[in-house]
Order: structure tokens, then sequence, then C-alpha cells
């Protein structure tokens, strides 16, 4: 750390309680308050090189500077530097000297030249502003305190040092700042040198810092990014999955002035927040896209301002394929939910715009995102460009991983007792059907919530369960939708349908397939089996019914050919668009009515549809696909 030394003469000052004075033989002429303070010196030395005591004392021997910037010590070392005591500046006591000394006026137009103010800006300039650590130094106590930093900006040494930063920053070597070129170099393939001494500034000359940095576009974007990180990583509160922040008690806003009010830390940690939003780098993973979501949970908490949360979201959807589920369970700001679906909804908005913008029109687009644009922010041209470009290459890989990342999301958030249906159902239709593949996340997605729920009318559960794709299930998920009695009757149709399609193309286009078809069928007589010992009454002849059904010539082993199985298929077909006529009714009143209709034209067909039924707990799904006794006797009676 450079060094000046001021005045020659030796120290004779001395302190007696609350009053300074110095040793002459000439009686003090003069009394200076200053803070707690009392000053008792000479007119002479003072007045001739501070023109404020000369208009102050001009009347009077006794005057008060309030709210004088440094306190005593610096307006002491001002008063030795007029009776020519020795003193030492350096980048520890240079702003306080500086802002004690433009107070008191102590300019060339005061005392012709050599005055203390010329002197400590030669000295800034030339030596302190040159090196890293010293003009680091400079621009941290120049923002430590609010007197301070009113008097730094009005004198123009925060601009100065704000600049003589960035410049190192951006050409570590020059000015013969060899040690900070050194730590360039060694630190190339790591985060910034300079990222972690930045990262003790306040918030404000750290945004100062980084505008001059990107203006100068000598820095990549991915080294402001890991400063952006850095800097967030130390002083931005964390979020908790309740929605509350967890503060240190060094925070950036208490860290100097050795005092801790919580809505002083939340009100900074907002502008924190908006101020890192306006310096994230244009160029595409340059900041990953956890970065871009904790930052929105961050301003979701804080209230911060719209425009932020709206920029967050756009450059979370540009790269939301690489986030991960904990990214996206964003804490709701209402007491009654768990988390902002409302936040996940308009990143997936965006990227249905994005989608659309790559596809080159409308049409691209899913049909619940028109009509949902929101009006942009202005961007500047470089992310523009560099938006336009990285839309049109999204892959089926990545928005495979989309639709998994929503699925996981939609499975954590149907734990929430309170979330909204019909926002959930939104965001479950926000994903093109490209992105999902198959849709076993999604149906174990559906199956929490309808367990968590219960008290779910139907209408509710086949609202719900429309966002499934049947075809789309796999072997085990069909066997467990099967068995699912919280499912809607129709779904369940459907999965037995499809399980049935896929049964015989299986066995049409795979010669080993027949010992599973086999299965299947001995799978129905040991369901039939488990239902004659569990039930009693009338569904004990119901299952009885259904055995002499399934006995009867034709359907047993031998009978599973593929010629079998596509007549089967064909009459589940029939079955499924006979109920899809009907789609508001009850689900057991249908199956009734439609099975007085021709019940024993369809009886070998239900019989083979619950082949595609595992073992497990079939009581309710016989009693459902099964017409009452009533029915039966309608039948009897034809």
């Amino acid at each position: 750390m450079k060094l000046m030394k001021l005045g020659t003469r030796p120290d004779s000052f001395f302190t007696s309680g609350p009053v300074r004075s110095v040793y002459t033989e000439v009686a003090t002429d003069l009394q200076i308050q200053v803070d707690h303070c009392l000053f008792r010196l000479h007119k002479f030395p003072l007045l001739s090189k501070c023109q404020l005591l000369q208009a102050l004392c001009a009347d009077s021997d006794a005057v008060e500077l309030r709210d004088f910037p440094g306190g005593a010590d610096a307006f002491e070392a001002c008063a030795k530097f007029c009776y020519g005591v020795a003193i030492t500046v350096g980048a520890h006591n240079v702003v306080p000297l500086r802002c004690a000394a433009g107070r008191l006026g102590m300019t060339e137009a005061a005392d012709g030249r050599g005055n203390i103010a010329a002197k400590l800006d030669a000295f800034l300039a030339s030596c302190l502003l040159r090196r890293w650590r010293d003009a680091l130094a400079v621009l941290r106590s120049a923002g430590r305190y609010a007197a301070l930093a009113a008097e730094c900006e009005e004198l123009g040494v925060t601009s100065q040092c704000v600049k003589a930063v960035a410049r190192l920053i951006t050409d570590p070597g020059g000015g013969g700042n060899a040690a900070s070129a050194a730590q360039a170099t060694a630190s190339s393939s790591s985060s910034p040198w300079w990222a972690r001494d930045v990262s003790d500034l306040r918030v404000d000359l750290f945004w100062r810092v980084m505008v001059a940095v990107k203006a100068a576009g000598a820095v990549k974007g991915r080294a402001v990014g890991d400063a952006l990180r850095t800097y967030a990583r130390r002083w931005l509160p964390t979020v908790v999955k309740s929605g509350y922040l967890v503060v240190e008690q060094n925070d950036i806003s208490t860290a100097d002035e050795g005092s801790f009010d919580f809505e002083v830390v939340a009100r900074n940690s907002q502008l924190l927040v908006e101020k890192m939003v306006s310096l994230l780098p244009a160029k595409r993973n340059a900041v990953s896209c956890s970065f871009f979501l904790k930052l929105l949970k961050a301003a979701n908490v804080l209230g911060a301002s719209p425009a932020s949360k709206a920029e967050l979201a756009r450059r979370a959807a540009l790269q939301l394929e690489d986030a991960n589920v904990s990214d996206l369970l964003i804490p709701s700001c209402a007491s009654e939910r768990l988390y902002d679906v409302d936040a996940v909804m308009a990143i997936l908005e965006e990227l249905a715009l994005r989608q659309e913008a790559a596809a080159g029109g409308p049409e691209a687009s899913p049909p619940h995102a028109r009509g949902h644009r929101r009006s942009r922010s202005a961007e500047s041209s470089e992310f523009e460009g560099a938006r336009r470009s990285t839309s049109a290459a999204a892959s089926h890989g990545a928005m495979v991983r989309i639709g998994r990342l929503v699925d996981g999301f939609l499975m954590e958030v149907a734990k929430d007792p309170n979330p909204p249906l019909d926002k959930l159902i939104a965001i479950a239709e926000a994903v093109p059907d490209c992105a999902r593949p198959e849709h076993d996340h999604l149906y174990r997605a559906v199956d929490t919530y309808l367990r968590v729920h219960p008290e779910m009318d139907k209408g509710s559960r086949k609202k719900l369960c429309r966002v499934l794709n049947c075809r789309k299930l796999s072997e085990t998920a069909s066997m467990h939708a099967a068995q699912n009695e919280l499912l809607p009757l129709r779904v369940v149709v459907q999965v037995l349908f499809f399980e049935n399609a896929r049964a015989a193309a299986a066995l049409s286009g795979c010669p080993g397939a027949n010992g599973r078809v086999s299965g299947v069928a001995g799978g129905v007589r040991a369901l039939l089996a488990k239902t004659r010992r569990e039930a009693d009454g009338e569904e004990a002849k119901n299952e009885q019914r259904l055995r002499g059904l399934a006995a009867a010539p034709g359907p047993d082993d031998n009978d599973w050919s593929v010629e079998g199985l596509k007549r089967a298929a064909s009459r589940i077909s029939t079955l499924r668009m006979k109920l899809e006529e009907d789609e508001d009714a009850d689900d057991e009143a249908f199956v009734v009515h439609r099975a007085r209709a021709g019940l024993a034209q369809r009886a070998s067909a239900r019989s083979r549809a619950l082949c595609a039924i595992p073992a497990g707990k079939p009581k309710r799904m016989l009693s459902r696909l099964w017409p009452s006794s009533s029915s039966r006797a309608v039948t009897e009676r034809h």
C-alpha cells in the first residue's frame, strides 16, 4: 500500500477528555465544535487555508461544524496540516481527508497553491488509483458511510475510483500493475480474479463498476456472469422452501455500519436483485438457468419490479432444458399455497413464444399460449440477436428434457393441499406433445393429485385426466392405471383398449409373444378366482356370469390368435366410441345403459378387455365394467 507524508513538524496535538488542543506558547483564540469534540486552536494557521472558517469566524470566535464528513479525526488531520504537523495519507484515510478538505474549502483559491486538496487529488490520480488493491480500498471507503458518499459524489472521487477499478479489470497489466496481470494469468481458467474483490463493494458501487466493465467490451460475458454469481452468493439472502429469507448478520447494508435492520436488509436485497437483472450478460449460457431461477425466487419473495420478473422469466425460458425440478419450486407469496405456479406458467409461455418465433408463424405455438403475449421491455439489439439465433436451434432432446422437467414439477406441486387445478392443467398442456414420448411421469403427477385430493368430484377428475394420453403409458403404468380406483372409468377403458391393441401388435410382429398373451389369459382366470373369493351377494352372481362367459367356447388359450385379438380390439373400440358419445354422463349409469342395448353381443369382448387387468384389487373394477343385476335381468328377458 502506497503512503504519502505531508508536513515535517512533530505532533504537538493533545487530547484532554472531550477537548483537543495544541501545545504552543500562544494562547488559543478559536473554538470549533465537531461532533462531540471541542477543538481549541488558533485563527491564523487555520483561516489562512480554510475558506469556510474565514466566513464563519468573521463575527465569532466559536463555531460548530455539523455533520462534518470524516468526523473529528478528519478535521484534526486537516488542522495538523495547517500547523505543518506531519500526517500520513494512504488508501485507508484519503477519502475522509479529501471530503473534509472539500467541506473546509482547503483549495488553491484559499492559499494560492500547495493546499491539501490539490495534494490529495494528485496522490489519488498518480498513485493510488493505478494500483488494484489501493483503488479498490479507496472505492470501498467512498461508499462506507452516507455522509462520505454524498461528499465523494459531489467532489467526483467516486467516479474516478469507479473508472479506475473498471480500467484495471479490463486491462490488468496496464499502468505497471504487474500483480493484477499475474492474477489474471493464473486464474484465466476459473472464475475471474477480480470477482471476489469487487464483491466487497456496496451494491450501487458494484453496479457502476460492472456497467463500466461491460461498456468497455473487453471482458467476456461468462466472466461477468461469474462475478454476478459470486456477488449474489455472498450478499443475496437465501430463499427457503417456505418462502422465508435467511439473512446472514454480515449483510451488505449493515456490514460497514455495524447495525442490523431486517427491513433495510430486505430493501437493499430487492435493489440488489433489480440491479443484477440489469447486469445480466446478453450471451446465452453466460449465466446458468439455475442462477436465473434463483434470482426469480428472490425477486418473487422480495417484491421486485414486474419488469425484473419478466426479464428473468424470459432468460430462464431460453435455457430451461438445463434446469432442475428444485429450481422451478418457486415459493409462493400467497399463504395458502406452497409454490408459485404463475411464475412457472410465465416461463412456459415465453418458451411457447420462442418456439413460435423459431417456427416462423403462430401455428407452431400451442393453443393455450395464443392471446397471452406480454409486452416486452426494451432490450439491447445484441440480446435480441442472440435470442433469435438460439431460439431456432431448439433440439428434440432439449424439448424432451423440458417435458420431464415440467412433469417433475407437476409431481411436486400435486402434493400441495391447495393448488389451483386449472393452472396445473394449463402447465401440463403447455408442453408440446413431442416433448413427452411417454406419459408415465405425467400419470404419476395425476395420481398424486387424486390421492392428495380424494374429495374431488367426477367432473374435476375427468377434466384433470384429459391431459393424459393412454397410448403413451408404459406397460407398468398401464397395469397401475387399470387398478387405480381414483381414475374415471373412461380412462380405465382407454387403458384397457390400448393394452389390448399393444398385445395384438406384439403377437403379430413377434412370434414369441404368444406366451405373453397366454399369460394374460391365465391372469384373467386368476382374477376371476380372486373375485369369487372376495365377492358376495350380487357381485358373486356377476362373477359367475363373467366366469361362464369366459369359459364359453372360443376364448380359451388356443383361441388367442391374431384374428381373435383383432376382433376383441374392434369390439372394445366400439365400446370406447360409444363411451365418448356420452362423455358427461355418470360412469356407472353409462355402462349400465349401454349394457342393456346389447350385452349378449359384447360379453365376449368385455371378458377379453379384462385380459389387460393385472391381479391386484379388481373388485371395484368388475363392478364398474359389468352391468348390475337389474340390467342383466332385462337382457335375459330379451
